[in-house]
């Protein structure tokens, strides 16, 4: 029994002591491998850190590199303004001293001119007196018979101007007959057409023309090839031209450089990016302006195809006159003229609205404008009467109805009132310059100044060779030439200036 408890306290004690030995060898494992793990840890810290403070470096090293590029580029900017502005300053002295010497030679011319103005004044004075002499009248008789004359000639005008009255009696009953007409235009009340389609693009500076043509030329051909225009880059400051038959696509064209100037990045890609995102905003104001146009006209229902090529007509114009306002105007007045005559105001102003759809076509289309528009309504299922007053309306084919005559005469007005449309500037040209030679023609005429359009002619004469009189008989005789000789709408007011200056310096 003794024996038993001793092998049990002696097992006791090995398993206390083998027990403690295993915790002691598990402890020490533990903390080796929490040594390892810390060990690892610090080394993929030491490493991490490393890495950062190289990349801290690179990034320091791209924004000094960046700083000092942007540095540079102000510098040079800066000394490009300064040569532009030395440059003008250079100018501006040239200029200066043209103007000083332009003054002195002024100054010379003068005292010259004041020399012989008093010689022609002692001319003038021994002249009369041999005058009075070998015609044995004073100056006085000599007034007194030629205001007897001039009064005479008076008369005769005065019975020109009382025949002119009594034709214009006659004409009464013509006036009153086209009172309709005349009451159609002041109820629409349209103000003057000036809009005209530009094709010129401002640029900010020239040197945004190399970055448009771009190296051996790439970005302009691109631009040309995606827009279908001419893109023109000549010696205009700080602008570009774009030339295309095609008004929508000069459109899409200008709105496209804008865009391209704007934004600054200006290489293939982006231009056919750029140009169809505008091609597709071109059509949306198409659309809009189709369909804002048929509102403020009155004609709903149309279809959504011939709003849009209604639309195309924004871009158009026929002597200075915009092609939609001017329909858009035709067809108010056609409105007006049918309430008047009792006829259908509906078909009066589709008809007027769309006279002129035809031009909005393509230009490969054959055909006149007429019929092209004609045909094209036609096939949207438009009344007949309004595609025969579209047909009709410049005589290629019969009017059958009222609204055919009527859309003719709204067209024929719209285009004819005082600034709707523009004279052609040879014609202008050539009538101002013919003015100025009648007058010029004159002996005794200095200066000629053709005023308002060819509307009125100014004439200043030298007061030593025309006197009051004779200055009153200039106008008389330059009137009647120019009534003879020449063509032209209204009547061209001549004015004679006859200018007396005194002269003296204080010594």
């Amino acid at each position: 029994m003794d024996f038993q408890i001793g092998i049990i306290i002696v097992a006791a004690i090995l398993g206390t002591a083998i027990g403690f030995f295993l915790k002691t060898f598990q402890v020490r494992q533990t903390n080796l491998k929490l040594k390892e793990e810390g060990d690892r840890i610090l080394l993929d810290a030491k490493e991490e850190a490393r890495e950062i403070k190289l990349q801290a470096k690179d990034e320091m090293l791209k924004a000094r590199e960046e700083a000092e590029g942007e540095i540079s580029r102000r510098r040079a900017e800066v000394s490009r303004s300064e040569d532009r502005l030395q440059r003008r300053h250079d100018q501006m002295d040239v200029r200066a001293e043209r103007l000083e010497k332009r003054e002195q030679s002024l100054n010379k011319r003068q005292s010259a001119l004041d020399r012989k103005g008093n010689e022609l004044e002692r001319m003038e004075t021994e002249a009369r007196e041999k005058l009075e002499q070998i015609a044995k009248l004073s100056s006085d008789e000599a007034r007194d018979y030629l205001l007897k004359d001039v009064e005479k000639e008076a008369r005769d005008d005065m019975a020109r101007i009382i025949r002119q009255i009594e034709a214009e009696a006659q004409d009464e009953g013509e006036r009153r007959a086209r009172k309709l007409v005349a009451d159609a235009i002041q109820r629409v009340a349209s103000e003057h057409v000036v809009e005209v389609t530009s094709s010129n693009v401002t640029l900010p500076s020239d040197d945004m023309k190399g970055r448009i043509i771009g190296r051996n030329g790439r970005n302009i051909h691109s631009f040309e090839r995606a827009a279908g225009v001419d893109v023109i880059v000549d010696d205009t400051p700080e602008a570009v031209t774009i030339s295309s038959f095609d008004p929508v696509r000069r459109e899409v064209a200008r709105r496209s450089m804008e865009r391209l100037v704007l934004d600054g990045r200006i290489h293939p890609a982006h231009i056919e990016k750029i140009v169809k995102k505008e091609g597709k905003e071109v059509e949306r104001v198409i659309r809009e302006a189709g369909e804002e146009a048929a509102f403020e006209a009155g004609v709903p229902g149309l279809h959504k195809e011939i709003t849009k090529k209604l639309g195309r007509l924004k871009f158009r114009t026929s002597y200075g006159q915009n092609q939609l306002a001017h329909a858009v105007e035709t067809a108010k007045l056609a409105a007006v003229i049918a309430a008047e005559l009792d006829a259908d105001v509906e078909v009066a102003k589709a008809g007027a609205l769309l006279h002129d759809l035809g031009k909005a076509m393509d230009h490969n289309v054959e055909g006149t404008h007429a019929q092209i528009g004609a045909e094209f309504v036609k096939r949207y299922g438009v009344n007949p009467r309004v595609v025969n007053a579209i047909a009709s309306h410049h005589h290629e084919a019969e009017q059958e109805s009222v609204e055919a005559v009527i859309v003719e005469a709204a067209d024929a007005i719209s285009g004819a009132r005082p600034g709707a449309r523009r004279e052609s500037l040879e014609q202008y040209l050539k009538r101002v310059r013919a003015l100025e030679e009648i007058a010029n023609t004159y002996e005794g005429v200095k200066e000629t100044y053709a005023l308002q359009a060819g509307r009125e002619v100014r004439i200043f004469v030298q007061p030593e060779d025309i006197d009051d009189l004779a200055s009153i008989q200039l106008a008389r005789d330059i009137s009647k030439q120019i009534e003879e000789t020449m063509q032209y709408p209204g009547q061209i007011k001549v004015t004679v200036i006859r200018e007396t200056r005194a002269v003296d310096y204080a010594k």
